[in-house]
């Protein structure tokens, strides 16, 4: 009997990673890692699989939904399994049947973002009043893969918990702007909006407070669906047609003439110091009226920092996700439809999983999308790959072998050795396939080993030189300087 073919390629929405591409995703990590520690931000980590408790109802309906769910293990998933039986055989409505039979059959999900993790953890642990933490690690969400968009990736957070001073959102935004300098990009805006001044957006144009969160939600897929597409799925959750087009007019930038007077088509891009002095004419209640004031500060501040040339207001940024409570940014580049990063402020996150709140301001990296448009830009440069030396050897002990191979590493090479006998052209031929890509071969045979000497070959110039084994370091590195 055949057996079944097994398909090699990974899950949709996860990816291998061979080589090279490693080397560019290192290469953008350690950038990463250096900028936020100059900051002084620490690193963290927390578990892949957190309590299903933790992460529900932290990122609005449609997030938990997008939740990966951890099946119960061993015996409890037998119990679970009964529970399920017990109630597809009683008398439960369909329509909520569905939300009861996932909770016995799992409690604990892949982690969905690296911010609700953090506030456990500020939660749990003793640590300092001011915690600025840097945190590089996978998430997963059971989303649809597209360009740049997958259902695993690395996000690159920078928070800082335990204040609500504007300093603290002037931080991570400069430390996420001299990440992108040091990779090279200069084209970026960093969008800013607030949620207080959506909320009051919502107000005036009439929508009440049970469907913000879902409105939210509509307006956060502006970039995807467009304008009609956020007015039917305002209208599908239960907005009046007149109060969604109000506040599409409020919030969509093309249209902000005829709301807030003085800003033409002419002249689309004010500054964001223009665009708030012209809003707060048409904003009264006091909330609305304290988000403007409190983006002007942010606005001065990051003046004085490198996200300042980058800062632009734009009203239509919502960031869908449930926890924002003040100041929210968006990092976007015109060749790619979607953001770089993105964050906000979330004061009341933490208070969720202790007795006390505790204010929290952060910014995400999304390390796909960095590495997807440094690539269609050709924006790496010559990156540290494979060997520098493949050593090829001929008629002399495996042992010898691997001990000049020793001494050469030690000298600072990077040596690949050939792992079996062959004929001298066959090794050399190999140190050209994909994923070597040695330039230099380093050959070992009788006569040299019983010299203490290698002779040195360049690959691509053929040149070539016998050298003291004690001294092939400095000559290797003559022949790549070439």
């Amino acid at each position: 009997m055949n057996n079944p073919k097994i398909s090699t390629k990974p899950p949709s929405g996860m990816r291998d990673f061979l080589p090279d591409e490693l080397a560019r995703r290192h290469h953008v990590i350690e950038v990463i890692r250096r900028i936020y520690g100059s900051h002084g931000f620490v690193p963290l980590e927390t578990p892949t699989i957190e309590n299903l408790s933790t992460l529900l109802g932290k990122y609005g309906e449609e997030g938990d939904q997008l939740l990966y769910r951890v099946l119960r293990r061993r015996d409890d998933l037998g119990r679970a399994l009964d529970e399920v039986h017990q109630l597809m055989s009683g008398d439960t409505p369909a329509a909520d049947m569905r939300a009861q039979l996932q909770a016995p059959l799992a409690d604990e999900g892949l982690r969905y973002d690296l911010t609700v993790p953090l506030a456990r953890v500020v939660a749990q642990y003793e640590l300092p009043k001011y915690f600025k933490r840097y945190q590089i690690q996978p998430v997963w969400r059971a989303d649809r893969p597209g360009k740049g968009r997958f259902r695993e990736f690395y996000q690159c957070d920078v928070d800082i918990t335990g204040t609500q001073s504007l300093i603290a959102e002037a931080e991570v935004c400069a430390a996420v702007t001299e990440v992108l300098h040091a990779l090279g990009f200069t084209d970026f805006k960093i969008r800013l909006n607030h949620r207080q001044l959506l909320r009051s957006m919502m107000h005036t144009a009439g929508i009440d407070l049970e469907h913000e969160s879902m409105a939210l939600t509509a307006v956060d897929k502006l970039d995807k669906i467009g304008q009609g597409g956020v007015r039917d799925e305002l209208a599908g959750r239960g907005i009046s047609s007149e109060a969604a087009n109000k506040l599409m007019e409020m919030i969509l930038f093309a249209q902000v003439d005829s709301i807030f007077p003085g800003i033409t088509s002419k002249a689309l891009s004010p500054g964001p110091k223009t665009q708030l002095a012209t809003a707060r004419h048409q904003l009264e209640d006091p909330a609305g009226q304290a988000a403007i004031t409190e983006l002007e500060q942010l606005v001065d501040l990051l003046g004085a920092t490198a996200a300042g040339p980058h800062v632009s207001l734009s009203l239509d940024l919502a960031r869908g996700l449930g926890y924002y409570t003040g100041a929210i940014f968006e990092i976007t580049v015109p060749s790619l439809a979607g953001s770089l990063g993105g964050g906000g402020r979330y004061d009341n996150l933490v208070g969720m999983f202790g007795k006390k709140q505790v204010p929290a301001v952060g910014f995400s990296l999304g390390l796909e999308r960095i590495l997807v448009v440094m690539e269609e830009r050709g924006m790496f440069p010559a990156l540290i790959g494979g060997p520098e030396v493949l050593l090829c050897w001929m008629g002399v002990p495996m042992t010898a072998v691997l001990g000049v191979a020793r001494q050469l590493r030690a000298q600072g090479l990077r040596v690949e050795v050939f792992p079996e006998e062959a004929k001298l052209g066959k090794q050399l031929q190999y140190a050209d396939a994909p994923g070597v890509k040695a330039p230099l071969a380093a050959i070992l045979g009788e006569t040299e080993l019983a010299a203490g000497e290698v002779t040195l070959k360049h690959l691509g110039s053929g040149e070539q030189a016998r050298v003291a084994v004690a001294a092939a370091g400095p000559a290797a590195r003559g022949l790549l300087k070439g």
